[in-house]
């Protein structure tokens, strides 16, 4: 199989790449003129990376012609919450008129492959009490501006599939966690954090809302679940990836602290508050694994250690 992976180099399309290598796929990547190749450096030799900005129409029109994928996993994205407040107009711009130029060139081109739409948790945004674990018919109403851009991309997904034909899969990941995780999200700041506190750094660790519950997975199942999504699922449709299992801020990283012989102070810094947070974020799978049989793997305790040891090999 010919895949396509947008936003290669990325946290989850490192580990998609490696899980598509290692089936013995033929796997290509987009990437933007001076990338940092950090994720992907020890599988480059095995990949087929093109310079595209999705936010190029012509580039990708042209990536896609040239390549003629089998598949398409569209992860490029700018992904982070927190920065998509301070930079709404770059967030919107890049997550969805992106996405509108990979599915137009699929429909120009008159290509035909699988195209896996990476949706997001956070497209429920405020969730009522009684609407947990969240299922994909429960309500949007996302919190940021990123979970906008990709309530947009969902829609567009779907329109495209029932105006065009196009054969478009949505997931919707709720938190997925591991090695890699960029430091802006709190499992992997926590994890850094702790690791440079070990190597002789302040023993104080600063945190942010420890409040919200999420509900999270090892990510080297959530792209396994997205290759499966590509080959079982319904085009058209929406499916969550969860565990079913929400663990509270707080939970997270006393679970971090203890596979650590520091001992830590722990201190809240409101620089790290979001002017909106998504309190609870537990899933319902349900729709998804009935249809593909999937159901995560690893436990997050194990996602956690690999997490906090990747961290104290880097700092």
């Amino acid at each position: 199989m010919r895949a396509l992976v947008t936003g290669i180099t990325g946290f989850v399309g490192s580990h998609l790449a490696e899980h598509l290598i290692a089936r013995g796929d033929d796997v290509y990547g987009t990437v933007r003129w001076r990338s940092r190749l950090d994720n992907i450096n020890h599988i480059k030799d095995k990949l087929n990376l093109i310079e595209t900005d999705i936010r190029d129409s012509y580039s990708i029109e042209k990536a896609i012609k040239t390549i003629e994928p089998d598949v398409i996993f569209h992860l490029a994205a700018q992904s982070f919450v927190h920065s998509s407040f301070n930079a709404p107009q770059e967030t919107l711009s890049t997550n969805i008129i992106g996405t509108v130029n990979l599915l137009e060139a699929v429909r120009s081109l008159k290509s035909n492959p699988v195209i896996q739409i990476a949706g997001s948790s956070e497209e429920y945004g405020f969730v009522k009490p009684n609407e947990t674990p969240i299922k994909e018919t429960n309500p949007l109403r996302p919190l940021s501006p990123y979970g906008v851009s990709k309530v947009a991309e969902d829609m567009l997904a779907y329109q495209y599939h029932k105006s065009y034909g196009l054969k478009t899969v949505i997931t919707r990941a709720f938190n997925h966690e591991g090695p890699r995780r960029g430091e802006v999200f709190s499992t992997s700041n926590f994890a850094k954090q702790i690791a440079e506190i070990e190597k002789g750094k302040e023993p104080v660790i600063h945190v942010g809302n420890l409040n919200a519950s999420r509900d999270f997975t090892d990510v080297r199942d959530v792209v396994r679940a997205y290759v499966i999504s590509t080959e079982k699922c319904d085009y058209g449709e929406a499916y969550n990836i969860c565990s079913g299992k929400a663990w509270k801020i707080s939970d997270m990283l006393n679970l971090l602290l203890s596979m650590s012989q520091k001992k830590i102070e722990v201190r809240q810094d409101p620089t790290r508050m979001r002017p909106s947070d998504v309190e609870i974020l537990l899933g319902d799978s349900t729709k998804f694994n009935q249809k593909t049989g999937w159901a995560p793997k690893i436990p997050f305790e194990t996602t956690m250690k690999d997490l906090l040891d990747y961290w104290r090999k880097l700092v």
